[in-house]
């Protein structure tokens, strides 16, 4: 598991599913973190066989996406593309100075969704789940539902 995330499983009784908060702390003003192995732990924590696992991101500055996993370029190709295309110096009309990040994150997006059979994750030779930081460092959560 990376060295950055902490797993707080948290259940309640007579709720479907599994509930479980992955706490994180990123050491940089944008990166993209790999979360597959922390997601699979989750779902393999959890017994569930076959269902959904949902994975949210709660914050407006941080994102989630699925993309290749297996050459690094990728995700550093992707990360420099979104800056060419939301450029840091811009007549922003948000005054906390942090547009570009919401920006991004919404570009990405706040959740993605994946099937889950025989207990692991349906993924693509090459895919991976990435946590997305665009205003860090900060202390970061992304919430796990396993239906």
């Amino acid at each position: 598991m990376n060295e950055n995330l902490k797993l707080f499983k948290i259940e309640v009784k007579g709720a479907i599913g599994v509930f479980t908060e992955i706490q994180l702390q990123t050491k940089k003003q944008e990166e993209f973190i790999p979360i597959t192995k922390t997601i699979r732990d989750v779902v393999k924590n959890s017994g569930t066989k076959d269902g959904i696992a949902i994975i949210q991101i709660p914050h407006t500055t941080a994102g989630i996406t699925i993309n290749e996993s297996a050459d690094p370029d990728v995700v550093n190709d992707i990360a420099r593309m979104l800056n060419v295309m939301v450029p840091n110096r811009f007549d922003y009309l948000h005054q906390e100075g942090n547009s570009p990040a919401h920006i991004k994150a919404s570009l990405l997006g706040s959740s993605v969704l994946l099937i889950i059979k025989e207990g692991d994750l349906m993924l693509g030779t090459w895919q991976g789940v990435f946590f997305c930081e665009f205003d860090g460092p900060r202390s970061r959560k992304i919430w796990v539902k396993i239906i």
